[in-house]
């Protein structure tokens, strides 16, 4: 039987005497692509950053190669050839890729000073090798995301790395770059490299990789050959029930005579033209479209981000003023945008500082911050939406994706809003988050409030909407209520125009 390049054993690890880890095992062949799956809390995160030397195992074993190891820091697991390639990129946008893949490590002159003909040198030969199709001298800002990808992996194997762990990696590329990086990960399985393929993105799992190993609630569940499992054990196991049709759709009630809630009327701003839309209250409208078909576009003007050129924005019959997003807030809506790592919280922040940002005019005594109002307010959201914390004082960036998404949603609800917009509301996040996440929008709407949600997933979309609207070219092309939509394949070709 063939050795497993890496394997853990019994991996325990309790943090604030609450275990995340109980008796993990994980292993890796030599030139295999192997999935680790998990809904949030499962313990993904915590497990890599023990083979990254982040954490330390209170107790298992590590081996590499048949050997034990102990890794207590990033350089001691770089020594035993581990690299992870993070989901936000590590690169320098103005450094060519040379300079960037051996940043630090560069040899110097005889003078003292970088010599970067030998860094090129040395990046030629490697990405010749890997089969890469960038020059070492291209500056890093030039190259498309794919490319960056690419240099990322490439800065990691000139480490002699042999086990790559990818977080996400293809959660900025486009459907083409997704593609060559598929193909250049094949090309590092031929060569005997073994990955850690971490995604959420279930076609993905089963078009690269070879095996599947799935932790849920910090314990080990199963490990399947790709080959022999299917997308709905894959889900049972995530969960840990049987897929309980949170994708599937629920036809809702809602007034068609009623008033709407939310008008847009004759909207034009930038690429987006004459847009008209009414939401009646408790009703979930869709945006559905091409990437660049303008989606993201109107959420941000009708924010207030974006410059609104003409047109007209009514909320319960009332027309609104929107030139910012102070205005937008002031007016019922709220918005949930697609980077909440970027634009939806401050990462340094605490859970409880992200949420009460929007609402601190609520939670004032005088000129204080009233800390009890504030604590339960916190302590009530991280209930009602299962945030998975130890308290609301830890830092945001700690939470997995799910978590985080669910704070961004958190201290939106707390401000209460009329208007409810979300832009790819569950992008990154694991199988068993995007159920809670698509139930809790659902709830929203039996309040009255209106919503409209972008979204690039399809099932999602169909789940949600009452009624979805497809955008091409800054436009609404066409409108179907979900009764008319009878599949996936029909709305697919809607959007791509036919």
């Amino acid at each position: 039987m063939e050795q497993p390049i890496l394997k853990m054993k019994n991996i325990c690890k309790t943090f604030n005497g609450i275990p995340v880890l109980k008796d993990v095992n994980f292993s890796v062949k030599k030139g295999e692509v192997h999935a680790l799956m998990g809904g949030n809390g499962a313990g993904k995160s915590t497990l890599m950053k023990i083979l990254t030397g982040v954490y330390t195992a209170d107790s298992g074993d590590i081996q590499i190669e048949g050997k034990p190891v102990t890794i207590k820091s990033y350089e001691e697991a770089q020594k035993n050839n581990i690299s992870m390639i993070f989901q936000e990129f590590s690169l320098i946008p103005t450094l060519t890729v040379a300079q960037n893949i051996y940043l630090t490590r560069e040899k110097k002159t005889s003078l003292g000073l970088l010599d970067d003909k030998d860094c090129e040198k040395k990046t030629e030969k490697l990405l010749e090798e890997l089969g890469v199709d960038i020059k070492p001298t291209d500056i890093v800002q030039n190259l498309g995301v794919g490319y960056w990808q690419m240099t990322e992996i490439a800065k990691a194997l000139s480490q002699e790395a042999k086990i790559l762990i990818m977080d996400e990696p293809t959660s900025s590329l486009t459907k083409n770059e997704t593609e060559i990086l598929f193909s250049f990960i094949n090309k590092l399985k031929a060569k005997g490299y073994s990955i850690i393929y971490i995604s959420h993105r279930m076609d993905e799992i089963f078009e690269i990789c070879d095996r599947i190993t799935i932790l849920r609630d910090g314990r080990y569940i199963t490990t399947e050959t790709c080959s022999e499992t299917n997308l709905d054990t894959v889900i049972q196991h995530i969960v840990g029930m049987e897929f309980d049709q949170a994708f599937e759709w629920k036809e809702r009630y809602y007034s068609r005579e009623a008033e709407p809630v939310f008008e847009v009327k004759n909207l034009n701003a930038g690429k987006i033209q004459d847009i008209n839309l009414r939401i009646q209250p408790g009703e979930i409208v869709g945006i559905a479209g091409l990437m660049g078909s303008g989606r993201t576009e109107l959420l941000r003007s009708l924010f207030g981000i974006d410059p609104i050129d003409s047109g007209d924005i009514y909320v319960n019959g009332q027309k609104q003023s929107i030139k910012n997003a102070r205005n937008a807030i002031d007016a019922g809506l709220a918005l949930i945008p697609e980077d909440r790592r970027m634009q939806g919280l401050v990462l340094e922040h605490s859970v409880k500082d992200n949420m009460i940002l929007p609402i601190l005019s609520k939670v004032k005594k005088g000129t204080f911050i009233d800390n009890k109002k504030s604590n339960e307010i916190s302590k009530d959201f991280v209930r009602k939406l299962n945030i998975k914390t130890d308290n609301i004082f830890k830092q945001a960036r700690l939470l997995s994706g799910g978590n985080q998404q669910k704070i961004v949603l958190a201290k939106w609800l707390a401000n209460d809003p009329t208007v409810l917009m979300l832009d790819e509301p569950t992008i990154g996040v694991d199988i068993g988050a995007k159920t809670e996440i698509v139930e809790i929008i659902r709830e929203m709407a039996e309040t009255g409030k209106a919503i409209l949600v972008v979204s690039s997933e399809l099932p999602e979309l169909l789940a949600l909407s009452d009624r979805v609207v497809v955008m091409h070219d800054g436009k609404i092309k066409k409108e179907m209520t979900r009764k008319e939509i009878k599949t996936e394949e029909e709305l697919q070709y809607a959007i791509q125009g036919f």
